[in-house]
């Protein structure tokens, strides 16, 4: 038998933000630890997701493309336009005018963008081919059907 105590905490809403109550530092994915009185503090999650508001946007996750890096289809990626992608990078890019997330590869004059799951190609560009890098993926949102 369980239970679950939630704290009663309401959202406080500022201009421009969500602050939403942070309980304690860290919950155990393995064995459990004692709850200790639930330390409250507040974050905001504009400014804990957000580094540039002006250049960030969300997109939703279609397909199964990027699995190996915790990317599944349904999720809500949030992607800034002011990060400099760099190799490494998750990136969204429009390839022939489409959108897609992969992770870039940038070695040696050479690009292409990878897949995060071995049965996806990865996207090498063609000689007279367009891949424009819209943005970084900065965080992954995943929501759980409750």
């Amino acid at each position: 038998m369980y239970s679950i105590t939630k704290p009663i905490m309401e959202p406080a809403y500022q201009a421009g933000a969500l602050v939403l109550p942070l309980v304690g530092d860290t919950v155990r994915a393995g064995f459990p630890s004692p709850a200790e009185d639930f330390l409250v503090q507040r974050i905001d999650l504009l400014r804990e997701l957000v580094r540039h508001p002006q250049a960030t946007f969300l997109v939703r996750v279609a397909g199964l493309s990027m699995t190996e890096h915790g990317i599944h289809d349904g999720d809500t990626l949030v992607v800034d336009k002011a990060i400099k992608p760099h190799h490494g990078h998750i990136v969204i890019a429009v390839v022939d005018s489409e959108f897609t997330c992969k992770r870039l590869y940038q070695m040696r004059g050479r690009m292409r963008l990878q897949a995060g799951n071995p049965t996806y190609p990865d996207i090498i560009p063609r000689d007279g081919q367009t891949i424009e890098i819209w943005g970084v993926v900065t965080t992954c949102i995943k929501q759980f059907s409750v």
